[in-house]
């Protein structure tokens, strides 16, 4: 019983729920002989959404919870983004907020830059690591500006010396 005595602390006010009910969007069963399983009450599924938005826990964790399936929760809550509900409710508290306290709406201010720095000079890109780094283009692995057919095999050695053939397994003693 104490399990469920920590899953009622998080359950929404009645008050909350008095706000949310009327922006959520009818949902008519869609089964072809009205029947299928039963959907569950939005009431539980707004309880295990704002358990998940308060605590930050994973969707599949609600599933410990015994409030509601995370999936079913998870899908509820993509279902009501794409139908405002949570836009909905914010601009209702905004205004409300605005009735009880106030806002001073003739103050107001953004954040974030839009134009470019004035002493920012030209950036096109990244600086390039060498001189043989042509814009910004990582060389390949065991490939220099010089190719493969240079002497030293791609890898920065220098040239041997010898006289023989280069393929040493060719070569024989």
């Amino acid at each position: 019983m104490k399990r469920a005595k920590s899953v009622d602390q998080w359950r929404i006010s009645d008050e909350l729920w008095e706000k949310l009910q009327p922006l959520l969007p009818d949902h008519p069963n869609t089964h072809r002989f009205g029947g299928g399983r039963p959907r569950k009450p939005d009431r539980v599924c707004a309880d295990a959404i704002f358990f998940r938005l308060r605590t930050g826990c994973q969707w599949k964790a609600l599933d410990a919870t015994g409030m509601c399936p995370g999936s079913t929760a998870h899908a509820r809550f993509q279902e009501w983004v794409a139908a405002g509900v949570f836009l909905k409710l914010w601009t209702a508290g905004l205004l409300e907020y605005d009735q009880l306290k106030g806002i001073d709406w003739s103050w107001l201010s953004m954040d974030g830059c839009m134009t470019k720095a004035p002493l920012g000079g030209k950036k096109d890109g990244p600086e390039p690591h060498g001189s043989w780094q042509i814009g910004g283009q990582a060389e390949s692995a065991g490939r220099g500006r010089r190719g493969a057919d240079w002497g030293g095999g791609g890898r920065g050695q220098p040239e041997r010396l010898q006289d023989g053939p280069r393929n040493h397994r060719a070569h024989r003693h």
